[in-house]
């Protein structure tokens, strides 16, 4: 791009924007370790564009959790004036009502079968979207690590029926008692 040398100041102004990438992208520092060892520099793919998803689903799922569980009012509960012992005897029946609603309707199964605390190598093309590398991650697969999360996968979800006209935004109505 240039055929004469750069100047002191322009040399300066590149380091100091070089500087200013290394600190605030990760990708660029480690092309610029990769090119300084001799290796060939990682291209990432694009990224797909994002796309709005539809919030009924969701709201139903928080309402039947609210029935089952009392979800949505142990997590809006300030929880600092009660003992542990206390927490814990309502996180028991929150816990028993949520995981019902979870296993009336959603099928769920771990996305790797290893157990937890088991070494494992993933090959290159490993589905990113399932597996989140954490640590110290550089260079290019395969990679080796040890399973800390066997992560979770929905197989199937059969949320019932809801009448037309009916608002997913009433988690739980108010109760009035006559």
């Amino acid at each position: 791009m240039y055929d004469s040398p750069l100047g002191f100041f322009a040399r300066l102004s590149l380091a100091l924007r070089t500087f200013g990438r290394i600190l605030a992208e990760r990708g660029f520092a480690n092309d610029l370790l990769r090119q300084e060892h001799g290796a060939p520099a990682v291209v990432e793919p694009p990224k797909p564009p994002l796309r709005e998803t539809a919030p009924d689903a969701a709201l139903q799922l928080l309402a039947l959790l609210q029935q089952e569980g009392r979800f949505v009012d142990f997590l809006e509960e300030n929880v600092a004036a009660y003992s542990d012992a206390e927490i814990g005897g309502a996180a028991r029946v929150v816990h028993e009502g949520c995981r019902k609603v979870i296993r009336d309707y959603l099928h769920l199964e771990p996305v790797r079968i290893e157990a937890e605390g088991e070494r494992l190598t993933l090959p290159a093309g490993f589905d990113a979207a399932a597996v989140r590398l954490t640590g110290n991650v550089v260079g290019q697969p395969p990679f080796t690590g040890t399973l800390m999360h066997r992560g979770w996968r929905a197989t199937a979800i059969t949320l019932p029926k809801i009448a037309e006209g009916h608002d997913v935004r009433v988690l739980a109505p108010a109760e009035v008692e006559l």
